[in-house]
């Protein structure tokens, strides 16, 4: 699939392909990619850490894989991950078998899932067997078996981890291929920077929206912010923006890509763990979510190492409230209202942010909780839907921008049954979580 357009970025036709390639000939045997220290208890295995060489023979292996399977160029694949290793390699794979990568948000469930991929035609859903300690887990592979049996496009279910269920095709062994391996896609007609790469979606009045965006697009998104954060070749990036949304993939892969240095990736969010990593490495540029950034700064863990701080907000309020930047590091605000839009600004000398577009804020009927959008009408109707009589509303919130609270004469009951039906843990946490006020 091909989209119109001028190609050129900054002078350059370079796919996602090409970026990672250029690093990986300067730096074969240099750090590419480290999964979060505590990967065990997030993604059920232990921590991976891999050079350029590594990480490209795992691309080959999985792209290889997913053509092996009969899957075509342009066929939609749905990547379900937490933020490690393994979603790069997912995405860089797709990529590379000439295929459309869909990054879904980890807390999507069956009703999001169907919802979304059903205006797709997504053929495969990468994702892993479970996510979070085993005490909690939640199982995601059977998520997506359960999306497969309600959608009759999907056809391949491919996971990460230990213990998969039958039917479910292995993908652990990519990191084992050998020196030598390569998988190559066939020329395509057409600039590749012009091709569709990713489809991400917005949430609007009408429902999930797919938006299709080509190599060009998504590098170009990344560029600005790579610009205006002045990041030096081969920096190392240790972001905590998972790539499940346009702005993820721009400000994780795109920077790290043109700077050809390592990306350490941060899943939750774990402050603990997040200073840990930060201290390994410098120096270091963080991306982090904007709301996190005044409590990381109070609690002493922006300084020294950390040069350059990208920060993502997803709503206009927080951002404009913030005061201002006075510590060392170089702060570069990401205003990133919606999937469609993306306004990198550096803090000047007053440390103040740059003026927010009027046009930012959600539309009427959207609820937006942290990175995720929902309308409040589909909230209001899951939960009719199990209890005519309980209550469901969205309350401002300092560091979320807002957050649901529930109230129902039974809970818990109620939060039981909406986890059974698929829905939004968002939606099932507001019921289990005690003194809400409706």
């Amino acid at each position: 699939m091909i989209l119109g357009g001028n190609e050129r970025i900054g002078g350059n036709r370079a796919t996602f392909d090409d970026l990672f390639r250029r690093a990986g000939v300067r730096h074969a045997d240099a750090l590419a990619l480290i999964d979060p220290p505590n990967c065990e208890s997030v993604g059920g295995h232990a921590p991976r850490r891999l050079t350029f060489a590594q990480a490209d023979r795992a691309i080959s292996a999985l792209a290889a894989k997913l053509r092996g399977l009969g899957l075509q160029t342009d066929t939609v694949v749905a990547i379900q991950l937490t933020n490690t290793v393994d979603s790069v390699i997912a995405f860089l794979g797709v990529l590379r078998a000439g295929m459309i990568a869909a990054p879904l948000p980890l807390l999507w469930r069956e009703q999001d899932m169907v919802a979304a991929l059903g205006r797709t035609s997504a053929r495969a859903i990468i994702t892993s067997t479970h996510v979070g300690a085993d005490a909690q887990s939640t199982s995601f592979a059977g998520i997506a078996m359960r999306v497969a049996a309600k959608l009759f496009s999907i056809r391949f279910i491919c996971g990460f981890g230990r213990e998969l269920a039958d039917g479910v095709v292995p993908l652990d062994d990519v990191f084992a291929s050998a020196p030598g391996e390569f998988f190559q896609l066939a020329p395509r007609p057409g600039p590749g920077t012009a091709h569709v790469a990713a489809i991400t979606f917005d949430v609007t009045g009408d429902g999930f929206v797919p938006i299709a965006r080509s190599q060009s697009e998504l590098i170009a998104g990344g560029v600005v912010a790579f610009l205006e954060g002045r990041l030096a070749a081969d920096t190392t990036i240790l972001s905590a923006i998972p790539i499940g949304s346009f702005a993820g993939i721009a400000l994780t892969l795109v920077p790290w890509l043109l700077g050809g240095g390592t990306l350490a990736l941060h899943h939750g969010f774990d402050p603990a763990v997040f200073a840990a990593q930060a201290r390994v490495h410098d120096p270091v540029t963080v991306v982090l979510p904007g709301p996190a950034l005044k409590p990381l700064a109070d609690a002493g863990l922006l300084g020294g190492q950390i040069k350059t701080i990208l920060a993502l907000w997803r709503a206009p309020e927080p951002l404009a409230a913030t005061a201002p930047w006075r510590r060392e590091a170089a702060l570069v605000d990401i205003a990133s209202f919606r999937e469609t839009m993306l306004l990198p600004a550096r803090r000047g000398p007053d440390g103040m942010p740059a003026p927010v577009p009027p046009d930012a804020a959600p539309p009427a009927g959207i609820t937006a909780v942290g990175f995720y959008r929902m309308r409040q009408r589909e909230v209001d109707a899951a939960v009719a839907a199990v209890d005519p009589a309980a209550v469901i509303v969205a309350l401002p919130d300092a560091l979320l921008g807002q957050r649901l609270a529930g109230r129902a004469g039974d809970s818990d009951a109620v939060a039981t049954e909406l986890q059974a039906r698929g829905v939004n843990p968002l939606i099932t946490r507001a019921f289990r979580i005690r003194g809400n006020a409706a």
